[in-house]
């Protein structure tokens, strides 16, 4: 299955030291079914509001390093927050959900649980903060570093231009300019384009080794 239930005493493999409690308050505050799922290649964690017959469920992806993994888990924790707040009456990343997250993040961040460049990144956009940790790429650059990347990886935007890449599902590619925020990718079997993330994840591609 993708996602299996996290045992909550078991919780902190998963988070950065002196954060289990505070954590484990707003799940059984608000009794919620939390999950940890295989990693997923478009979002980081997700939120279900409770219904008559179900409770809040939260799923947050195993695979995170720890501070990535507490960033999500609050970020999945303020959609909850704002629905008990609002209900389904406000949009779900508007102002409401921003002033909630941006809160419970400042009662971690109050601690010294991040270290400085985490910290500093998160101070950065705390009152007005990303849908996704995915749409803020400075926090997702900084947050990367502490990932145990395997031998090889690494941003697309350290690639040269001109050269060739893989993608985790093995396809290649030949690195273009950036337009705008995105590089133009061209895909070597297909000659199709796509935009690449900076710092999204690959592997360099020898040319000369064929």
């Amino acid at each position: 299955m993708a996602k299996k239930e996290a045992p909550l005493h078991a919780l902190q493999q998963f988070l950065p030291p002196q954060t289990l409690e505070p954590v484990l308050h707003y799940l059984h505050h608000y009794k919620v079914h939390l999950t940890v799922a295989r990693e997923r290649k478009t979002i980081l964690g997700d939120y279900r509001h409770r219904t008559r017959t179900e409770a809040h469920r939260i799923s947050v992806n195993g695979n995170l390093n720890q501070y990535a993994f507490l960033i999500t888990l609050l970020h999945e924790l303020a959609h909850l927050l704002t629905f008990e707040e609002w209900g389904g009456r406000v949009q779900a990343h508007g102002r409401e959900w921003k002033t909630t997250f941006g809160k419970l993040l400042e009662q971690f961040i109050q601690h010294d649980i991040f270290p400085a460049d985490i910290k500093a990144a998160l101070l950065r956009s705390l009152h007005n903060p990303a849908a996704s940790s995915c749409a803020d790429e400075v926090l997702l650059r900084v947050l990367r570093g502490y990932d145990k990347k395997p031998d090889g990886v690494v941003f697309v935007e350290t690639v040269a231009l001109g050269a060739l890449f893989q993608t985790s599902d093995g396809r290649v590619f030949r690195k273009g300019v950036k337009m705008r925020k995105r590089f133009k990718c061209e895909e070597i079997a297909t000659k199709r384009l796509y935009l690449f993330s900076p710092v999204y994840e690959v592997k360099l591609v020898d040319e000369t080794a064929n």
